[in-house]
């Protein structure tokens, strides 16, 4: 039996009709550290990247120990963002779906945002799982609509988020309310110091699985563009009329940057969407609901886009501002280049930039230097080009230009074309020796 197949965990038959179906092949490599784990019935700390597949992780280890004939609940599970949890909700009900257990497996989604009363008569026949924000889901425990100590595992998604968002007080008082052999299953992109108290307070002995972070996909290109002393809203508009997006999330350091971008690139008619989290939440469901029915071709979006909300097709990301830290450009570009598909990110960036690029070039992550000039593309020198004439010729330089085809004819302009042929051949050698190693 393939070792890197669904079929080498201990999956009931079921369970591999609805892979199947979900058209997955082989597990991705935080599935295949996490789910024998959750399936042999211990706690397990998740540390992976948005995008990783986490998501299925836990879901279908949840499924296959799922048991039809008791009815109440077995599996709670949490989000940050009322987004996120109906993600998850969705991905649940297509889990039951494919499996042909539409009536026999029930769950709920309980969000903020929704008639309490409703929700507390639907949950007088108790469901097998509850999805939802944490805040929602103790105030029903608490008026005593749905008790959660029947719960076997608990799990706490997008945990720094939960933490940054200050709702692990309300994850603590739901676990209060648990079992306490309950099986606890935390993911997140980050481990902050703070989640260490909390981890203390109610695990023992945890699995910890770290998938290390894919700084550069290689389907996925990072481009570098110096703002210089230009404006903002008009660079992205001349980068937008330079590539073709599926979708493009045009992402900005706050709320105030966001507004006003949108309304820049308005005026300049591009069809833009926004997303931060000062919209209210039916204004965010709103213009979710137009992103699917693919009304924009751009989106501006805050950080909470990057973590709280799950879109997809996105081929593009511009970071209108780049980030403060490392962590974050990491999420940003992670929106894209998923699910084996090719995505681009391309940064503005400005001389306080500076360190964090050394950060990320020092994590092994190739930025190009480009520029606009009449609206085309065109090779920009780096920020540190100084530096790097004195560097000595690498290895995979030489031999990218040993594979550099010759021009039999010299004409003007020839040297460019050679360089940015030998460049390109650099970046397949750099990929291949990556993907060796």
């Amino acid at each position: 039996m393939e070792q890197n197949s669904f079929h080498a965990f201990t999956f009931h038959p079921i369970m591999h009709d609805i892979i199947a179906r979900l058209g997955f092949k082989e597990p991705t490599e935080i599935q295949q550290k996490v789910i024998p784990s959750i399936l042999q019935g211990n706690s397990v700390v998740g540390q992976s990247r948005t995008g990783s597949g986490k998501t299925h992780a836990f879901l279908l280890p949840l499924f296959n120990q799922i048991e039809t004939n008791k009815r109440e609940v077995q599996f709670v599970i949490t989000a940050p963002t009322r987004e996120l949890a109906t993600q998850l909700h969705d991905e649940v009900k297509r889990i039951i779906h494919y499996a042909d257990r539409d009536k026999q497996w029930v769950a709920k989604l309980l969000i903020g945002g929704t008639d309490k009363q409703k929700m507390a008569e639907k949950l007088k026949q108790p469901p097998h799982i509850i999805v939802g924000t944490p805040g929602r889901i103790l105030d029903l425990v608490k008026s005593e609509a749905i008790s959660i100590y029947s719960a076997k595992s608990f799990v706490v998604d997008e945990a720094d988020l939960m933490l940054d968002m200050g709702f692990i007080t309300d994850v603590d008082q739901l676990l209060v309310r648990s079992a306490k052999d309950i099986q606890l299953l935390v993911f997140s992109a980050t481990i902050p110091q703070r989640l260490q108290h909390f981890f203390r307070k109610y695990l023992e002995n945890p699995v910890y699985v770290k998938v290390k972070d894919h700084f550069s996909p290689e389907t996925m290109d990072h481009h570098l563009v110096a703002l210089r002393h230009r404006d903002e809203a008009q660079l992205i508009f001349e980068i937008s009329q330079t590539i073709q997006p599926y979708l493009a999330i045009i992402f900005t350091n706050g709320k105030e940057k966001a507004n006003q971008l949108v309304d820049s690139l308005q005026q300049k008619g591009l069809k833009v969407g926004l997303i931060h989290g000062g919209l209210a939440p039916r204004e965010r469901k709103r213009v979710l609901k137009e992103i699917q029915n693919l009304r924009y071709q751009y989106i501006v979006a805050t950080d909470l886009a990057s973590r709280g909300i799950d879109i997809k097709g996105v081929s593009h990301v511009i970071n209108a501002q780049l980030p403060k830290e490392e962590d974050f450009y990491i999420h940003r570009v992670g929106r894209t280049a998923r699910a084996g598909m090719e995505g681009t990110a391309i940064s503005i960036y400005q001389d306080e930039d500076i360190k964090l690029i050394q950060k990320l070039e020092q994590k092994g992550l190739e930025f190009t230097y480009i520029d606009i000039r009449k609206g085309e593309w065109v090779d920009a020198k780096p920020w540190n080009q100084r530096t790097r004439r004195t560097n000595v010729t690498t290895d995979v330089e030489k031999e990218a230009w040993k594979r550099v085809k010759k021009a039999k004819k010299v004409k003007p302009g020839y040297k460019k074309k050679m360089k940015h042929q030998q460049t390109k051949i650099k970046r397949e050698i750099t990929r291949k020796n990556k993907y060796k190693k």
